[in-house]
């Protein structure tokens, strides 16, 4: 792959080892202000050498890299997808159209991090040019491996833009976020509140922790003890969300060993043993929950660990915001807001992309709707 214009040559690396840590750390993360963990090459190497991400398990790597004179100046995690499991962006019922119309939607490309649903850059590079230059060598990569598509999931504005000019449709999903208002403690958030739903916070609060010791650790205090608690956990809630989990344990102790300082465990132990946990990941200005589990499933518990907590956390710490993962309208009453998330995706058969563009038209309309009128249960106070 080859832009001969600009002289950037593209190449795809079937291993995230096969690059420099530094090199694609340096493109990932340009800022520690604004570092995401899951573009790392920490995280991807986590996922790949636990062999959570494998062409074993429907995700063959194939990392694309851009090079000018010799130097890497830009890359996306890619993937060749045989399924559409892990990606929190759906398009199962896509798979099943083109299957119906005589096509095959399988293999297709994938640009995300794995069974994360967190936006964050996926172009990585410090030009326009190189960025658009890999979403021009995003479609190529298609058409070359016989792909029937390729997506860029949980993308950032700038992102948006540069593959909405290369010919890519843009998908609109929404998530629930909460955002620091230079609150200096939880106190404050809450008197941000209508009185009604302050209270009700104050008591999931209280009953939560009714009998249970909650403790948040960070780095070497998540000890291997508490890291087998979680594994516990883990499994049980992927087992019920996913039907298996799609995390190994090698992948946690990986990224205990390499990531340890952006890891926060929130803990509720009963006698000194965990009956619950939230794994979250710290960010440059965000933190991020991702995994939850149980032994005990106690009244308001869940709420504490992963979102109240969280929130404390993000105060203390004056992160900017906390990013509770997919899906569930009961974030609003706790404080978190809904937002547009967005994806992108290249389709290359003209007649399927003419109708997902149609089907994405409406649902982007249908969308922002429906986030519009959740604004207005948001539980502060209205002015």
């Amino acid at each position: 792959m080859a832009d001969g214009a600009d002289k950037l040559v593209g190449r795809t690396l079937s291993a995230i080892s096969e690059i420099d840590a530094d090199q694609w750390n340096r493109l990932a993360n340009p800022s520690p202000e604004t570092y995401n963990p899951f573009v790392s090459h920490e995280f991807l190497s986590a996922l790949e050498t636990s062999k959570s991400v494998a062409p074993e398990t429907g995700w063959a790597p194939m990392h694309l890299i851009v090079e000018e004179a010799g130097d890497i100046i830009g890359a996306a995690p890619l993937y060749a997808k045989g399924h559409s499991q892990g990606e929190y962006v759906f398009d199962h019922h896509w798979a099943d159209a083109l299957h119906r119309a005589g096509g095959r939607y399988y293999p297709k490309l994938l640009s995300a991090a794995p069974f994360t649903p967190v936006p964050g850059p996926r172009l990585l590079a410090k030009t326009h040019a190189a960025k658009a230059t890999i979403a021009a060598l995003l479609r190529e990569a298609a058409a070359q491996t016989g792909a029937s598509s390729a997506h860029v999931n949980f993308i950032t504005d700038d992102d948006r833009s540069i593959l909405e000019a290369a010919g890519f449709l843009p998908r609109m999903g929404e998530q629930y976020h909460w955002f620091n208002r230079g609150y200096e403690t939880f106190e404050d958030f809450l008197g941000e509140l209508a009185s009604r739903k302050r209270k009700q916070i104050r008591r999931e609060r209280r009953e939560a922790a009714d009998g249970l010791t909650i403790r948040r650790l960070i780095g070497a205090e998540i000890t291997e003890r508490h890291w087998d608690a979680f594994w516990l956990f883990y499994q049980d809630t992927g087992a019920r969300k996913w039907g298996h989990p799609y995390l190994t344990r090698t992948f946690f102790r990986l990224v205990a060993d390499s990531m340890s300082d952006r890891l926060l465990f929130i803990v509720a132990e009963r006698d000194g043993e965990p009956v619950a946990g939230a794994l979250n990941f710290i960010g440059g200005d965000a933190l991020y929950g991702r995994y939850w589990g149980c032994t005990e499933d106690l009244p308001f518990l869940h709420f504490e660990l992963c979102y109240h907590q969280a929130v404390d956390f993000a105060i203390e710490h004056g992160l900017n915001r906390v990013e509770a993962g997919a899906q569930g309208q009961h974030k609003i009453a706790r404080g978190y807001e809904p937002v547009s998330t967005w994806s992108a995706h290249w389709i290359e058969n003209d007649s399927f992309r003419d109708a997902i563009d149609r089907y994405l038209q409406s649902e982007r309309e249908q969308t922002g709707m429906e986030i519009d009128t959740l604004k207005d249960y948001t539980p502060f106070r209205k002015s």
